[in-house]
């Protein structure tokens, strides 16, 4: 089961660093953005892997409790 632990955390850190890196793409949209069409296109692709990141981070989270759990 501490296999397990270690999976999740992994998974749990990497979903972390895609949440990471969606602040700074949507810091450089801001800065970089002529006008609000453009501003508004680049931050709906950059909610997408934000939600997708956020989901690998909480399936992450979910591994580790479990693997707790059975320990």
């Amino acid at each position: 089961m501490q296999l397990l632990i270690v999976i999740g955390a992994v998974i749990s850190l990497s979903g972390i660093a895609g949440l990471i890196w969606c602040i700074l793409m949507a810091v450089k949209a801001r800065s970089t953005s002529a006008n609000d069409e453009e501003l508004r296109l680049k931050l709906q692709r950059v909610v997408v892997v934000n939600m997708g990141a956020l989901g690998v981070s909480a399936l992450g989270l979910m591994l580790v409790v479990s693997g707790i759990f059975l320990t």
